[in-house]
């Protein structure tokens, strides 16, 4: 395949053979390879099946689509889209850039597109993001609430000609273009048709990094596409992801030399970080969120009353002295469910979650007893340990209940030991009570961190709740031909979730890298992912 030269893969190969999970694997990593920290992704590969951290990251190294998030800004530009089109906010006509292929040398046609969104829409296919396509006419036909489906495609979507396609969707949705930078988006190629599973082994994209190989549990090398068509091509070598379930491990790799990269910090080493790497620690606002999801699918927690108790657990928690004595300006209280990156163009308004996210040990010790206490008699935080430093915070959250409740025993933690098995709990309905649910954005729209996770059936509602009124407000805010109008209806939105608080949010968080002087050009996007393709080596 097209990519690093036969030197560097020969050096990429023997970084492989001697790569071990969580201990660096030696130097490795080929003249001119950035070699990054990583967790296994949950899943295999297909874009539309992906909606989460470390997946997202090699998507994001390997594909390019309609539209891209500007590394700094996070605007919506257009990558392989030449023009979106549209006289009324639903009806859309898609028109393609010409000379785009895939690394295969296959030409990117409207095609391309219109398949890769029929099969992540189809129900048949179980794709995680396939919600994300509701909008588009002919949805509840290719993915009916029961059933089995009606068509194989979405009536919405038609090809015109090779460069030229039509979206229609079921109703009024002015931002639809912005959200068209997701990976779930992306074009695919014949291949992912044809031979499925072949495909799945060694996915072959579209973007400026072409994968070579991957190891479970180990790592995977991604090399440079020589052949990129694109204005951002990779000015390294290639990307050699390197799997930690311990981020301490992968820091202490990280000063000695052996790993280049960390997009994750350890909280223990916040105290250290600027004097091990001065300048080369950074540290910058980004769209996440950190929130405490309940399992809204168990009957101790969406009883009627129930709603009081999740309150009144919010109201235990002291944000501000966590984020201060842990995190070290690295976190922020949050006020919402959104994010401040957002900024108010996109959405964010702090306070909206009001007094349910001021520490107040009185009033939640009373709204825990009115609602009939903790069920069971107490509450277990769920987690994975393996990245972000988790156990660390969980037990802070707990200490900080039980202070407030006067118990030393109320809360627990329940830590999982890898990403990968956290994620596979959650989406099979195994969590019996809060559990960590943190959130990237996907694009900065104040859209992205309400719809996917709170309406009904959402592809990341892993918690199950379901709000008529919450749902309606969405629906109208999509339709607001002025995104003021659209942000002010999101806002009402965000209401119902302070007053039911399916989710209790906990802090803002910054993006943090560390890297050595062996880079240069590191930067984090506003998604605080690297930026592979713009770092230099040497």
């Amino acid at each position: 395949m097209r990519g690093a030269t036969h030197a560097a893969r020969a050096l990429c190969a023997l970084s492989l053979v001697l790569a071990t999970t969580g201990c660096g694997g030696g130097n490795g990593g080929g003249p001119g390879v950035v070699r990054a920290s990583w967790g296994d992704p949950q899943n295999q590969l297909e874009p539309a099946n992906t909606n989460e951290v470390q997946g997202g990251k090699v998507l994001a190294m390997i594909f390019r689509g309609l539209k891209r998030y500007d590394p700094q800004s996070g605007a919506a530009e257009n990558m392989l889209a030449e023009k979106i089109e549209s006289t009324d906010q639903r009806n859309f006509t898609v028109t393609l850039k010409s000379g785009w292929t895939f690394s295969n040398g296959e030409a990117i046609t409207s095609k391309s597109f219109v398949d890769a969104w029929n099969y992540a829409a189809l129900a048949d296919n179980k794709q995680k993001n396939a919600s994300f396509f509701e909008y588009i006419d002919g949805y509840d036909k290719v993915h009916p609430d029961s059933g089995a489906p009606s068509a194989r495609t979405l009536p919405g979507l038609a090809v015109k000609d090779d460069k030229t396609f039509t979206v229609r969707l079921r109703t009024k949705f002015s931002t639809w273009p912005d959200t068209l930078g997701y990976a779930a988006y992306a074009p695919l190629p014949r291949a992912f048709f044809d031979d499925h599973a072949a495909w799945l082994k060694k996915p072959v994209g579209n973007g400026p990094y072409a994968i070579d190989s991957y190891r479970r549990g180990s790592s995977m090398m991604l090399s440079k596409w020589e052949d990129y068509p694109g204005d951002d091509k990779a000015r390294n070598n290639g990307v050699e992801l390197r799997v930690y379930t311990d981020n301490n491990t992968a820091y202490t790799d990280l000063q000695a030399g052996n790993l280049d990269l960390v997009d994750d910090i350890p909280s223990a080493q916040l105290k250290n970080v600027k004097k091990d790497l001065g300048d080369r620690y950074i540290n910058q606002p980004a769209g996440i969120i950190q929130t405490l999801a309940f399992p809204m699918y168990d009957d101790r927690w969406s009883r009627a009353d129930a709603a009081k108790v999740r309150r009144g657990l919010s109201m235990a928690i002291n944000r501000a002295q966590i984020t201060d004595q842990i995190y070290r300006k690295t976190r922020t209280a949050a006020t919402d469910w959104t994010s401040p990156a957002l900024g108010d163009k996109g959405g964010y308004r702090s306070g909206l979650c009001g007094d349910a996210c001021r520490y107040d040990a009185a009033a939640a010790k009373k709204l825990i007893e009115d609602g009939g206490g903790l069920p069971g008699g107490r509450v277990t935080l769920t987690s994975n340990v393996d990245t972000g430093s988790h156990r660390v915070w969980m037990d802070a959250v707990c200490n900080s209940i039980n202070n407030a409740l006067g118990n030393d025993k109320a809360c627990t933690v329940n830590p999982v030991g890898t990403f990968a098995d956290f994620r596979n709990q959650i989406s099979q309905q195994r969590m019996t009570g809060p559990f960590r649910s943190g959130w990237q954005m996907d694009y900065p729209l104040i859209q992205n961190f309400l719809q996917p996770l709170y309406s009904t059936d959402a592809s990341s509602n892993y918690g199950k709740f379901s709000d008529p009124q919450f749902d309606r407000l969405v629906d109208e805010a999509n339709a607001e031909n002025s995104q003021d109008k659209a942000n002010g209806k999101f806002q009402d939105a965000e209401r119902i979730l302070a007053e039911r608080m399916p989710a209790i949010p906990l802090w803002y968080q910054n993006g943090n890298a560390g890297y050595t002087d062996r880079l240069s050009e590191v930067t984090l996007n506003p998604f605080s992912v690297p930026v592979y393709e713009q770092i230099k080596v040497g």
